[in-house]
């Protein structure tokens, strides 16, 4: 599993031109499931999302987290994060998971964060075409994988 995480101070989701999703200060998390994922370190990445120190206190210092500052989180899957671009100039994604099984991980990943989390995870849609307009405050953009 491959999380890009940005640090935001708003953004929405459209499909089909309209808002599907939409947050406040918080984050937007791009997350991309490979072919070799399961879900059994699930808890041990939600549970590291949520304890990621990257919001700013009182003097300026990335030493709050999510819940310290009641945060909005947007998460959004991308199977693009597996692309593997080693061989010519089209993109493989063949390290990406299938779709009937990326989504069980999915769904399952949004469950186990939303025990972390104070605020409802809000989401994108499975498989769609989604046009995604943020606002990166920082920037701060993190990347973790498993």
């Amino acid at each position: 599993m491959k999380l890009v995480i940005q640090r935001v101070i708003e953004s929405n989701l459209k499909i089909d031109k309209k808002i599907y999703s939409s947050i406040g200060y918080g984050m937007v998390i791009f997350i991309g499931i490979s072919a070799n994922d399961n879900e059994s370190f699930l808890n041990k990445i939600a549970s590291k999302v949520s304890k990621l120190r990257i919001f700013n206190d009182e003097f300026g210092k990335m030493n709050k987290k999510i819940n310290d500052i009641k945060g909005e989180i947007l998460l959004v899957s991308q199977f693009t994060l597996y692309a593997d671009t080693k061989k010519g100039n089209r993109p493989s994604f063949i390290k990406a998971a299938k779709p009937e099984n990326a989504i069980k991980i999915y769904n399952s990943f949004i469950k186990e964060l939303q025990t972390y989390i104070n605020t409802k995870i809000k989401t994108g849609k499975f498989g769609a075409d989604m046009k995604i307009n943020l606002i990166n405050d920082g920037p701060v953009t993190i990347i973790l994988e498993n």
